[in-house]
């Protein structure tokens, strides 16, 4: 994410380092806010319009700092990879203790949800988003948004217990060793990445491609349409319909 190290950037390192050079500070903190800026684009993505981007950027701008605090330049660990961790968890923890999602969401929610059991009992078949929103006299675009902050909601509560178990690490920052994985865990991660590979061959083009330029070649929504040749709001309404079947498919699982 950052440019090569410069002159300027190392003599910052070795100010801020050796006494805490405020000047220093600005410096790093200039080369490092696209950091900010690339999490602020790819975690508002799942949230509902009314979450404003200067919120999530001041968020983030905390756990910039909160990085340059705490980060041991000795330890064998890049400041790009340490700083993105505190950055989006200063985001998330932000979002968490806002409790952003609001009462007409999680009642909007649990309507839905409702309204795909009986759909399902009644018509013994998966139900479509257009069935689902008839039924609730509302828009498909209004059902995928709200199923869909419902679900980056729950991500929000995993993230919640990964983050205080690192947290109990404090300053040096332990990063969890996957290579300790037990054989059953294994097996039941290949198995869901085979399921979600499975799910995701059933999507369109369209919303396959995006998916793999959004995570895979993380580009922007916006540098997606001018891939694609569309327009943000088009890239996001896919990138939605997308998450949402592979969220309804994901449940059937679990």
């Amino acid at each position: 994410m950052a440019n090569e190290t410069t002159l300027e950037e190392k003599n910052a390192w070795e100010m801020w380092n050796t006494n805490r050079d405020t000047d220093a500070c600005n410096t790093l903190i200039k080369k490092y806010m696209p950091l900010v800026s690339f999490h602020v684009q790819r975690i508002s993505v799942g949230l509902p319009k009314s979450v404003s981007r200067e919120e999530l950027n001041s968020l983030g701008m905390i756990g910039l700092y909160d990085a340059l605090e705490r980060f041991d330049p000795k330890r064998d660990l890049k400041f790009d990879t340490y700083a993105s961790f505190r950055i989006r968890g200063s985001i998330i923890d932000g979002l968490r203790k806002e409790d952003w999602l609001s009462r007409g969401t999680r009642e909007k929610t649990k309507k839905i949800e409702a309204t795909i059991e009986k759909l399902e009992q009644k018509m013994m078949r998966n139900v479509t988003v257009q069935e689902i929103a008839d039924d609730l006299d509302l828009s498909t675009d209004e059902v995928y948004s709200t199923m869909n902050e419902h679900f980056f909601a729950n991500v929000l509560s995993i993230d919640e217990q990964l983050n205080e178990s690192d947290e109990k690490e404090g300053p040096t920052f332990a990063i969890r060793d996957d290579k300790t994985e037990i054989p059953e865990e294994k097996v039941m991660k290949d198995e869901l990445i085979q399921e979600m590979a499975s799910m995701i061959e059933t999507l369109n083009d369209k919303e396959q491609l995006v998916l793999s330029l959004f995570y895979k070649e993380e580009l922007t929504l916006t540098e997606i349409g001018q891939v694609m040749n569309l327009s943000t709001s088009r890239i996001s309404q896919i990138h939605s319909k997308a998450i949402y079947k592979l969220r309804h498919s994901l449940e059937k699982v679990i």
